[in-house]
């Protein structure tokens, strides 16, 4: 006959670090779809979820509404440079299928002047992401 497995119990938090404080927290559906989802990517239940992002945000002083709100805007911008990019190379591709199909392509200081800009505008992001550290 086969044994039955052994029963193991699960090892209790010492009780100096038990959590005895308990939040009740309100959210409406956006907010709780976007935290589950969340929670279960970094595969941990919502309470230890939010307990984690919580501690985490009152450890950094230094990472305050502002500061948070001004690195959204600087990936905004990224983002949108990266587009730019995308845009300006499709150009360049175009360029290069005429030259070497031996003809001369329209507005090749145009597409210059679109791969200046864009080049010019992911290097003032990068500055400022890097005066903001």
């Amino acid at each position: 006959m086969n044994a039955a497995p052994p029963i193991t119990t699960r090892k209790r938090s010492p009780q100096k670090n038990k959590r005895a404080r308990i939040c009740n927290v309100r959210l409406n559906d956006d907010e709780w779809n976007r935290l589950t989802t969340a929670a279960r990517t970094s595969r941990k239940s919502l309470p230890a979820f939010l307990v984690r992002a919580g501690l985490a945000a009152a450890d950094d002083s230094e990472n305050t509404a502002a500061a948070i709100a001004g690195h959204r805007d600087l990936i905004a911008e990224l983002f949108a440079a990266r587009r730019h990019l995308g845009q300006v190379g499709n150009n360049l591709n175009q360029v290069a299928r005429t030259i070497n199909s031996g003809g001369q392509p329209a507005g090749l200081d145009a597409v210059v002047s679109a791969v200046q800009r864009a080049v010019a505008r992911v290097q003032a992001v990068t500055d400022r992401m890097l005066e903001q550290d």
